[in-house]
């Protein structure tokens, strides 16, 4: 009874100890949306919520949604975020899928030329990602993809860090005596990748996914090398548009960034127990 109470003491002592931190971290979110619900007159008058002149008293009369109904009302802000979304989400999936079947190939099945392809993942791991847009770009020319999501997508679904975490992953999590009762029960091998290893090692799928989700959410530059039409233009980049040449509407700005914030907080809240799993799983071998 002893020992239980001063466990509880110390997470109440903790808790109490990081309470104030977490809501510290919260005070640039708050500001955010505040700073996305101001009129441009008020933006700069105040910290957080609109003052009262006269009474000093929040005057929540002059908080306006009119940021976010020009966004998605008058600059067509809604089509970005479907393509982030459309890409982000298949970007994410199909990379998983690839990385998580590359990863066991090179774990669990015994074919010629294995370990020259091992060591030709953990070789591209090596290379700076921009050394790549110049002959990734030659490539996608070559194969009519400009301008296309295909051309967006199908470079990014097979990243070799990826594919050699997915083999760690299965190499830790996924017996080969349970591999092998699968083929003497006939399952195949497709099977056995969709029913046997997938779910042994679904905190990486979740962790992966999610890496590569934010990571294609957040993309700015590489869009804006294949693409060269509006209406294909991601969030990142759309609302990096917004941005005027003589005048800057911080409002809309802030209104535009909280678009691009949520979507990808929201995906994180789903997964933050399968990701921090996925993070953890090397940190101690079993």
């Amino acid at each position: 009874m002893g020992q239980k109470r001063s466990n509880l003491a110390v997470a109440v002592a903790a808790h109490t100890a990081l309470l104030p931190l977490a809501l510290l971290t919260l005070v640039p979110f708050f500001w955010l949306v505040t700073a996305s619900l101001k009129r441009p007159e008020d933006f700069f008058s105040s910290m957080f919520l609109p003052l009262d002149p006269e009474t000093g008293a929040v005057a929540w009369s002059r908080l306006t949604l009119e940021n976010y109904s020009r966004l998605f009302l008058e600059l067509g802000i809604g089509r970005a975020l479907l393509n982030s979304i459309f890409l982000s989400s298949a970007t994410a999936l199909l990379a998983t899928l690839s990385c998580a079947a590359g990863g066991y190939a090179l774990a669990r099945l015994k074919f010629a030329g294995r370990r020259a392809i091992t060591i030709t993942v953990l070789a591209a791991l090596i290379i700076p990602p921009p050394l790549l847009l110049a002959p990734t770009y030659q490539l996608l020319y070559e194969l009519g993809l400009l301008d296309s999501f295909t051309g967006l997508i199908l470079p990014a679904i097979a990243p070799a860090f990826g594919v050699f975490l997915f083999r760690q992953a299965t190499l830790q999590s996924v017996p080969n005596d349970l591999i092998e009762a699968a083929r003497i029960d006939g399952c195949s091998e497709i099977g056995i990748f969709f029913s046997v290893v997938l779910p042994l090692v679904r905190p990486m799928v979740g962790a992966f996914m999610l890496i590569t989700f934010l990571a294609t959410w957040n993309n700015f530059v590489w869009p804006q090398v294949v693409l060269q039409t509006a209406d294909k233009f991601p969030l990142s980049v759309a609302v990096s548009q917004l941005k005027g040449v003589y005048r800057q509407d911080y409002g809309l700005l802030m209104a535009g960034t909280c678009i691009s914030i949520f979507p990808p907080a929201a995906l994180f809240l789903l997964l933050q127990r399968e990701f921090i799993s996925g993070l953890t799983a090397g940190a101690v071998k079993g």
